[in-house]
C-alpha cells in the first residue's frame, strides 16, 4: 500500500479542527508530515501494516467513561487496556468504554480517526508508559485514513497526559 504525505503546509491530509489544533499548539511543522492512505487505518494493526512500522508503534486514543465522565487514554498499539488499572487510577467506581455518540461528542472525530490532542471537549488524560519504548510513534490525524509521527514523550505533553500504567498484563 502506498502512502501519500500532505503536500502543502496546509496539511490538506489532516482532518481541518486538527490541522487548526496542530497551528495553535505551534506544531504546524507536522502538517506536511501527515500521511493519508487510501484505505483505512482505524484500528491500530491497518495503521501499522500500511505504514511498515511495529504494531506498539501506533498511539491509539481511546475514549472511556469513568462514573460517567470522559477520560481519554493513549495506549501503544500493541497493548490492551486493562480498565480495573483505569478505574483504580482515577478513583473511579465504574469505568467502561464510551459509547461512538459520546466519543464524537467529546473529541469530535468519529472512532478509528480519534487523535491525542485537539478535541472538542477537554478531558482527563492518561498515557500509558508502554509509548515510551519507541522513539517514533504515529497516531490518528483527525479521520480514519491519516496518522501523523510524534515522539511520545512530546506527544504526551501536548495531549496533556498523565504516565500511567494502564495496560493488560499477560497471565
Amino acid at each position: 500500500m502506498t502512502t501519500t504525505a500532505a503536500t502543502d503546509a496546509e496539511g490538506q491530509g489532516a482532518h481541518p479542527r486538527f490541522a487548526d489544533a496542530l497551528r495553535e499548539l505551534g506544531l504546524e511543522e507536522l502538517l506536511p508530515r501527515v500521511r493519508r492512505f487510501p484505505e483505512a487505518t482505524r484500528t491500530a494493526a491497518e495503521a501499522a501494516a500500511a505504514l511498515g512500522c511495529e504494531l506498539g508503534q501506533i498511539c491509539k486514543s481511546l475514549i472511556f467513561a469513568a462514573d460517567g465522565e470522559p477520560v481519554l487514554v493513549l495506549m501503544d498499539g500493541a497493548s490492551r487496556v486493562d480498565v480495573e488499572r483505569v478505574r483504580r487510577e482515577l478513583g473511579a467506581e465504574r469505568v467502561t468504554r464510551a459509547r461512538p455518540d459520546v466519543v464524537r461528542e467529546t473529541t469530535g472525530y468519529a472512532i478509528g480517526g480519534v487523535p491525542p490532542f485537539g478535541h472538542v471537549r477537554r478531558t482527563r488524560v492518561l498515557a500509558d508508559r508502554g509509548l515510551l519504548a519507541h522513539d517514533t510513534v504515529w497516531a490518528a490525524a483527525g479521520t480514519p485514513y491519516t496518522v501523523f509521527p510524534m515522539a511520545p514523550k512530546e506527544l504526551i505533553t501536548h495531549a496533556g497526559g498523565t504516565l500511567v500504567d494502564v495496560r493488560e498484563r499477560s497471565a
